[in-house]
Formats: structure tokens, C-alpha cells, sequence
């Protein structure tokens, strides 16, 4: 397939958009082939007339990659969303017996048809607003059967529409009713069993866990991450959200793939995360639904060039946001994220955040022929706009995707 008459936007660096404003693209079954100025397409491509597809000048982009969400849960938490507006705070809700809690009672009450029924119209909002790779983790089981259930459900829904996706285990994200006061042997219980069962079940890509007070300890996140590194496993870590427990920074020493969060990461400590290699994940909508008051370091991490990306981190507590282009838009406002910034978090930098940027995230040769093409003229658009969606078609695999209801 030959693209021509595109707006392309490569994204081959993070720090410059690599836009062609005249440009075309070839695509050999699922991989591009080339790409470049109009003017320097190749005759044998150039001759050919058939399956040319004119973009009209509208914007080429990288596919987006949403590289952090709790997408496939059960229930919703309207009820506490109104009980912080009236002051309650989230730790208070969660020991309270809600947050987290509430809807791993949900989640384990469902089956897995019923949890991909209920998940499906949240990926078709991602979906819609161009985003071809999803990380979708478990954490609302607590459970073995129940966290295995949620990943499984993820890899069918992926499947059904033909997402890329990540499974990420969670095991580790709260401390269930049944081990109250017991937290050390649920970790034993996350390590010995949970972890090995999801393995074996062959359902999981990648290890999370919650460095937090309300969550886990770093002594017991590492013992987790021990775990995950003899299923040579690659690891991510929920750290510094409402506290600095110096998650982060252990889990950058022990090659995570990302440290996300980080509103209460020490600039000091960016040095570190900058010499591990660690992507910055950055979920300004949590920040934003919690009403929290505490930035990320985004200027520390700016200056010692740690990549930042962006994700919805939807779920049903403190980010119930399925729009990558409001995340954006929330980057730029509420963190001071440039456009260019906001896009490569939700392209090239996602993609490194899920270790598979040799196949994905910029426009270039050799690449998945993942792409969205948008009604718009600049790409500073995509995080202008608020509740219009330009998105006009989305390529996965190298063949355009319906964008109707799936």
C-alpha cells in the first residue's frame, strides 16, 4: 500500500516531531517499508496505481500506545467520586473498605465473559481516539483465580479487536480483607503461588506492584520484583503517588522498564532514575481526580533527559479518564508538558515505557505499520482540543481498522 499526500509526523526522536510536510509512506503487509518526502519516492513505487490511499494532507502519526491503565475491572466507584468531593480523602476511603477494595468484590464476582462484555465499550473509546497498543494490567483480583481471570480477559478482548497488548500482573496492589494485618504472607502468597500460576497460564508480560503506604512496602515490592526477575519478567512500579517511599528509585536500580506516578518524586532522585534508564510514566489524571496538589518533577526530568510518557491510567477510582487526547491536554496544563512532549509520551516514550520501541512508536523503516491519521493541521492540535476527536482512520498490522463500534 502506498500512502501518499501526508502530513507526517515520524517521531523518531522524542525531541523533534521528524515532520515531512509533503510525504508519503509504503507498507508491505504489516511493515513500513518506506518513508520520506513525495519528492524522493523511489520509481518503483512511484508507478505503481493500485491500493494508493490519498491522506488529503491531514496528520500521519505513529499510532497512540495508552502504556498504563487498569482497563478490565467490574462495577464503578460513582459513590466515592462524591464522597471526595465532600472532603473525604482516597486513603480514608480505602481503609474505609473501599477504593480498590470495593471493586475487587465486584471483579471477583464476575466471570471472564462477563469482565470482557464490561470492558469492551472503555477499549473502543481508546480505540477511537487512535490508540493501537494498550497495557492492561490485573490488581482487582487479589486473588489467584481472579487475577488470572482479569488477564485472560484482557489477552480476548485484545484479540478481538486486534490490539497489541500488554498483560501486566499486579498482583501486589493492595492488601486483601482476608490478609488483613498479614501483609508479609500475602506477598509470600503473590510470590510462591500467585505470579507462578499466571505464568504457567501463560497470561502475563510484565510485573507491577504499588509502593505506597496504602499499598506495599519497598522491601516487600522487591521480594515481588525478585520473583519476576527468576520468569525474566521485566518490571514497572507504581511509586511516589501520594508518598516518597524511594519506590522508584529501587525499582530503577533493578531495570524497570518504568517508574509511574512520581508526584511525590524528590528532584534529587531524578538523577538516578536518568543513570537506570527507567521511563517516567506520568498520569496527570489521577493527579487531576484526586485533586492532588503535588507535580511530578517534570523539569527535573526535562533536564537529565529521563523520556516521559503519558497514560490514561483509567480505572475506576482515581482515573476514570479514557481519552488520550484529554491526558494530553492534562499534561500540558496541569504539568507543563509541551505538545511535542505530550505526543511522544503517547508514542515513542510509551513505547520504550513497554520495552518495544524497535517495533513501534515513531514512523520509521522497518516499523509495525501502526498508524492514526487525524483532521488537523499541526500537531499541537492533538493536545489543544478538548472533546472533539479528529481522529479520521486508524491503521493496525497495515490495514485500516473499522472505527465503528466494535
Amino acid at each position: 500500500m502506498l500512502l501518499r499526500n501526508a502530513n507526517i509526523i515520524c517521531l523518531t526522536d522524542s525531541g523533534d516531531y521528524g515532520r515531512i510536510s509533503d510525504g508519503a509512506a509504503v507498507i508491505n503487509e504489516d511493515i513500513i517499508e518506506w518513508v520520506g518526502p513525495a519528492a524522493n519516492l523511489p520509481r518503483t513505487y512511484s508507478n505503481q496505481n493500485e491500493n494508493v490511499f490519498d491522506c488529503k494532507g491531514k496528520l500521519l502519526t505513529p499510532g497512540l500506545i495508552d502504556c498504563h491503565t487498569h482497563l478490565v475491572y467490574a462495577g464503578n466507584r460513582a459513590e466515592e467520586f462524591e464522597r471526595r468531593l465532600q472532603g473525604v480523602s482516597y486513603a480514608e476511603i480505602s481503609r474505609q473498605g473501599g477504593g480498590i477494595m470495593a471493586t475487587v468484590t465486584a471483579t471477583r464476582s464476575m466471570c471472564e465473559d462477563e469482565l470482557v462484555n464490561d470492558s469492551r465499550p472503555r477499549l473502543h473509546a481508546l480505540m477511537t481516539e487512535g490508540v493501537t497498543t494498550v497495557e492492561i494490567k490485573s490488581g482487582y483480583g487479589l486473588d489467584t483465580a481472579t487475577e488470572i481471570k482479569m488477564l485472560r480477559a484482557a489477552d480476548r478482548l485484545t484479540r478481538e479487536h486486534k490490539l497489541r497488548v500488554q498483560r501486566t500482573f499486579l498482583g501486589a496492589h493492595a492488601l486483601p480483607p482476608e490478609y488483613a494485618d498479614r501483609s508479609d504472607d500475602y506477598i509470600d502468597l503473590v510470590c510462591n503461588e500467585m505470579l507462578p500460576a499466571a505464568v504457567e497460564a501463560g497470561v502475563v508480560d510484565a510485573v507491577d506492584a504499588f509502593c505506597e503506604k496504602i499499598g506495599f512496602s519497598v522491601r516487600q515490592v522487591e521480594k515481588v520484583f525478585e520473583t519476576a526477575e527468576q520468569f525474566n519478567l521485566p518490571i514497572k512500579c507504581h511509586a511516589e503517588q501520594l508518598s516518597n517511599l524511594q519506590g522508584a528509585v529501587m525499582s530503577a536500580s533493578r531495570g524497570a522498564l518504568s517508574v509511574d506516578h512520581l508526584e511525590y518524586l524528590s528532584a534529587d532522585d531524578v538523577g538516578n532514575i536518568a543513570k537506570a534508564g527507567s521511563i517516567a510514566v506520568l498520569l496527570p489524571g489521577a493527579y487531576y481526580v484526586l485533586k492532588e496538589t503535588q507535580l511530578p518533577p517534570v523539569v527535573a526530568l526535562r533536564n537529565h533527559n529521563v523520556p516521559m510518557a503519558l497514560a490514561t491510567d483509567c480505572n475506576p477510582g482515581s482515573s476514570p479518564i479514557f481519552s488520550p487526547l484529554l491526558i494530553m491536554n492534562m499534561g500540558c496544563t496541569l504539568f507543563g508538558m509541551t505538545p511535542l512532549e505530550a505526543l511522544a509520551g503517547f508514542t515513542i516514550n510509551a513505547a520504550k515505557a513497554l520495552g518495544c520501541e524497535d517495533q513501534i512508536g515513531s514512523i520509521e523503516t522497518g516499523k509495525k505499520a501502526d498508524l492514526a491519521l487525524w483532521q488537523c493541521a499541526h500537531p499541537a492540535e492533538l493536545s489543544y482540543h478538548i472533546g472533539l476527536n479528529p481522529c479520521s482512520a486508524v491503521m493496525q498490522d497495515g490495514k485500516w481498522r473499522d472505527q465503528a463500534q466494535p
